[in-house]
């Protein structure tokens, strides 16, 4: 080899580069670590919630740390330590994963002008309708829609969006064409701007490492928060909208009238409502059913109420505040006051008055009810887009508010309206998201400078959650989340525990094997392994990739597979040693002859990484990350570090056999006539692949709520539990209707998921949902509150909700197609690659038809064993991953034939084809079954210690590689085979490219 030098001085460099970035993530768990010793010597031993008293003192300790910029670790402050070392994802740091879906509904409301125009109404419709079903963008399918109903109306129309808000844009005379143009770029400009204000809050919520990304043109934006403890309080400041408005009170006396018309009428609807009732139901009822009514008193227990709307009222108005109401009647009474005749009692000067509830004060049953004054438009005279600061502070009295400082204009409206306050002894109502926060009145006359502060009951992080969402901005429409992962901090422990684990288990594993076969050369191969593994995790942190509980699982699969190019070149030295050269001219052979399969079979691998990586999100793309990461430091250590360290021995006048005593002969001279035995083959798996079809079709497959959308709940008991009745409590029509619960793991660990109310996305829905369940397993928590039951905050939490996954069903079908095109898409450019290489369809054919067969025979087993096997089997992303390994791990086998086959038929020339194949598929059995044994060892090392959560992933991972090595030697060659004409042999295997880099290989 030559250029050593500078192959010894890279590897160097690249070393030295890896152990410095890795020493920063030492370096942050040594302060952390730091951190919490010091916090619990703080904490008394006795202390109430030490736990959490612990864990808060060791953040404000942290917190403090990051401010300073006083130098910890070669020159750099803790703020750049953190930023710099290893990022963990959310199942190994727990947190919070959603996807946000922008209302692209409201986008158009808005650039509409709020437009009450029926067709343009109803096209907003029929799009919610027709995106339950599609595939497209929100905006294209309201462009159908439209299209389909507008007759003679078109986009353009002044009651849609040739209006004030779009003046210079969009004009009478223009075509529904060239307004969609307009639209669609006003409507991604809304996105984006939705997308820095939810950044903006982000960095403001001071999360570690945080990422946010835009997904596509879809309007839909990914928030990944690792290390986040209080998840409701995150939710809440991400979907926030924001939409702080200033108003002017009105006087409640004003409205004594129009409360007492407004309650005959609703008294006189009420009483028609209930009379139509009654006669109806008296017409309904059997005489039998009279009777038994009479007797037990039931026809008597409907009462009618008095006074609809004043018997509502829980006590009394003053300044603009009409009256308080109970909390539990604010959606009746809202309903009432939006009655289109009620509103119609209203004089004339108050028309447009807006009815707007209070913020409820902490521990109270009741909220008061304002009345503002409205206008035409809706528009208050000013709103929170002239705030330019906000903070969290404190009032005279010492209560938490927050303080906003107005620009030039803002300041101006606001002194205007203060004076106008003062003079009327009147109100200004500060309204954040159509909720009134406080109606201060101004007692010092007009307020100069822009000013101002906002109280209302605050906690202190509520006070600065709001003072930090001001300061961003508000959001241009409502973001609801479709998608989201929550898991708790013991469970990502729990996860790390298990993935260190199974990596070490199976490192040792591979190791010893290496050197148990390979004798010296295996030993090589180790350190060249080793050597790796720095390289991979010093490129993540470098580059600041985030490692997840899948990205081990890749990473100890990457060891796996390296063993691959190693076992390569050692097969092939062994080779040439066999033939009589000497061991300096075997080993520079063995190495060249190798280099073309190394690179075809990672370059295979490799592009199913890529496309895994394009469609995948979330840990999937970190599993597809260190994969790819994982290939490329593989070939150079292989290739170069490998040859380094071998070169050196054997310069040194070492020995090299690349064997020992027991392995020196194994699977040597072995000459297997593997086409005579491809009928039996073609049966076995034409056997293998009816039943998995006739499985799929009549048992289907355990689909996971990434596909069909739902919410899933892990929830951990004290003690073991029967999944079965606790499924069949929760399936009861007054909980869910209908529920699928699992057991994962141990006997008191449990998946429970449901599709109750699965188009509804709002945070309400979620905390519902976990009522329900708790509510319903409250006989088997042991007395654990609510509140203990789903706070996900405690790193050292034993019972109550683990982790939460919740998938809306448009997103779930978006996520479908996604993994259906990243499965085509690897197929298909495996086939061009291979057609590539070797120049005749054939070969792509016989591996795309073992590919094709080795994926339906995973999804036959899936089907047939989810049933019963004693973990989760769902067909979700992760699934999907796996199927794409398996293709990749098959195409690297068959890859390797293939190359063997083309060099035997160049260098055998008088051959008949099929020796040339048999022969071909003898040579290479060594390193087959070596590479899929390693990798199977590794797998099942995962599969046993790697935990809970990725059990079925790995077993999708084993039963691929055992086809897919099956099929490699038994399908991909022998259909190749049938396909080539035999008699256009010569034809069909072009003469091999030798590939000889002068700079590398000699």
């Amino acid at each position: 080899m030559q250029n050593k030098g500078l192959v010894k001085l890279f590897a160097v460099l690249f070393g030295l580069v890896s152990i410095y970035q890795l020493s920063f993530t030492f370096k942050n768990n040594a302060i952390e670590n730091n951190a919490t010793e010091l916090a619990e010597s703080k904490i008394e031993a006795g202390a109430t919630d030490r736990s959490a008293k612990v864990n808060d003192y060791a953040a404000k300790y942290l917190d403090t740390l990051a401010t300073s910029k006083e130098s910890v670790f070669l020159g750099n402050t803790y703020g750049d330590v953190k930023q710099n070392s290893m990022k963990l994802g959310l199942d190994l740091k727990g947190g919070l994963e959603a996807i946000l879906q922008i209302s692209v509904r409201d986008l158009l409301t808005g650039l509409s002008n709020d437009s009450k125009d029926p067709t343009f109404k109803k096209a907003l419709d029929d799009a919610d309708e027709i995106q339950k079903d599609s595939q497209n963008t929100y905006l294209e399918d309201f462009f159908v829609a439209f299209d389909a109903i507008k007759g003679d109306k078109k986009l353009a129309s002044p009651d849609i969006f040739a209006n004030r808000a779009l003046v210079g844009e969009i004009d009478l005379n223009m075509s529904d064409s060239d307004a969609q143009a307009v639209l669609e770029t006003k409507v991604d400009e809304s996105i984006v701007s939705a997308f820095e204000v939810l950044r903006k809050r982000i960095d403001e919520f001071g999360v570690t490492s945080p990422n946010i990304q835009r997904l596509g043109n879809t309007g839909r934006v990914l928030l990944e928060l690792p290390g986040v403890k209080d998840v409701a309080r995150a939710t809440d400041l991400i979907i926030q909208t924001a939409q702080l408005e200033f108003w002017e009170g009105l006087k409640a006396d004003q409205f004594n009238q129009f409360l007492i018309q407004a309650n005959d009428l609703l008294k006189t609807k009420l009483e028609a409502k209930t009379t139509s009732e009654d006669t109806t139901e008296a017409k309904e009822l059997t005489e039998e059913e009279k009777a038994i009514a009479a007797l037990t008193g039931e026809e008597n227990e409907t009462v009618n109420e008095v006074n609809p709307l004043i018997d509502l009222m829980a006590g009394p108005g003053f300044g603009a505040t009409l009256a308080q109401f109970n909390i539990a009647d604010k959606e009746k009474v809202e309903s009432y006051l939006a009655m289109p005749e009620v509103k119609a009692l209203l004089p004339s000067e108050l028309k447009y008055t807006k009815f707007v509830f209070g913020k409820p004060t902490e521990n109270s049953e009741l909220v008061d009810l304002f009345v503002l004054k409205g206008n035409r438009d809706n528009e208050p005279p000013l709103n929170g887009a002239v705030v330019t600061d906000a903070r969290q502070s404190y009032d005279q009295a010492n209560r938490v508010v927050v303080s906003m400082q107005m620009n030039s204009k803002g300041a101006k409206i606001w002194e205007q309206m203060t004076g106008e306050a003062f003079k009327t002894q009147g109100q200004i109502a500060v309204v954040l998201d159509n909720i009134v926060y406080s109606a201060p009145s101004s007692s010092t006359g007009p307020i100069a400078g822009g000013s101002t502060e906002i109280s209302g009951s605050f906690s202190l992080s509520e006070a600065t959650d709001l003072a930090n969402v001001l300061r961003a901005g508000k959001l241009p429409a409502r973001a609801e989340i479709i998608q989201s992962s929550v898991v708790g901090p013991s469970l990502g422990q729990e996860a790390i525990d298990s993935g260190t684990m199974s990596f070490g288990i199976a490192l040792a594993l591979v190791l010893i094997w290496m050197a148990f076969y390979y004798g010296k050369g295996g030993l090589f191969a180790d350190i060249a392994m080793l050597f790796n593994i720095l390289l991979i995790f010093g490129v993540l942190s470098g580059i600041g990739a985030v490692l997840t509980l899948p990205g081990i699982a890749g990473i100890v699969l990457t060891i796996g597979m390296s063993v691959d190019a190693n076992v390569l070149i050692f097969e092939r030295i062994r080779e040439e040693l066999s033939k009589g050269k000497d061991q300096k001219a075997a080993i520079q052979d063995g190495f060249s002859n190798a280099l073309s399969s190394i690179l075809d079979a990672n370059i295979t691998t490799g592009l199913t990484a890529l496309i895994l990586f394009i469609f995948g999100t979330g840990p999937i793309k970190g599993f597809a990350t260190t994969l790819l990461i994982g290939i490329g430091t593989s070939l150079f250590t292989a290739i170069f570090i490998t040859r380094l360290l071998v070169d050196w021995y054997a310069n040194r006048g070492g020995k090299l056999e690349f064997s020992t005593g027991l392995t020196k002969n194994l699977f040597r001279n072995i000459n297997i006539e593997f086409l005579k035995k491809r009928k039996v083959a073609y049966i076995i798996s034409a056997v293998a692949i009816v039943v998995s079809l006739g499985s799929l079709f009549t048992n289907g497959l355990d689909q996971g709520i990434d596909f069909v959308g739902g919410r899933t709940t892990q929830v951990r008991f004290a003690e073991p539990v029967s999944a079965v009745e606790i499924e069949g409590l929760l399936s009861a029509q007054d909980v869910f209707g209908s529920a699928t619960v699992k057991t994962v793991g141990d006997d008191n660990n449990l998946k429970i998921s449901t599709k109750y109310k699965i188009n509804e996305t709002a945070n309400e829905v979620d905390e519902e949902v976990r009522l329900k369940i708790y509510n319903t397993l409250q006989p088997y928590l042991k007395g654990v509150s609510f509140e203990a039951f789903k706070d996900l905050s405690n790193a050292d939490k034993q019972v109550g909700i683990m982790d939460q996954y919740k998938v809306s069903p448009s997103i779930a079908d978006d996520i479908k197609q996604a993994s259906f095109w990243a499965v085509l898409g690897s197929l298909i450019v495996v086939f061009l690659y291979i057609l590539f290489r070797f120049k005749r369809w054939q070969f792509s054919l016989g591996a795309v038809a073992a590919v094709f067969h080795d994926v339906i025979i995973v999804l036959g087993v899936f089907s047939l064993t989810y049933k019963f096997m004693p973990f989760s089997m769902e067909i979700d992303q992760a699934f999907i991953a796996a199927i794409l390994t398996v293709i990749g791990y098959s195409l690297n086998d068959t890859v390797v034939v293939f190359d063997r086959i083309r060099e035997f038929f160049n260098e055998h020339t008088e051959w008949p084809f099929a020796k040339v194949i048999d022969s071909s598929l003898s040579s290479t059995l060594s390193r087959t079954l070596n590479t899929s044994l390693t990798t199977l060892v590794v797998l099942l090392a995962i599969f046993i210690f790697g935990g809970d959560s990725i059990r079925g992933f790995m077993f999708a991972l084993i039963i691929g590689v055992v086809v897919g090595t099956y099929s490699s030697l038994f399908i991909a060659t022998p259909v190749m085979y049938d396909f080539v004409k035999k008699g256009n042999a010569a034809d069909a295997l072009k003469k091999k490219e030798v590939v000889v880099d002068e700079t590398v290989v000699k």
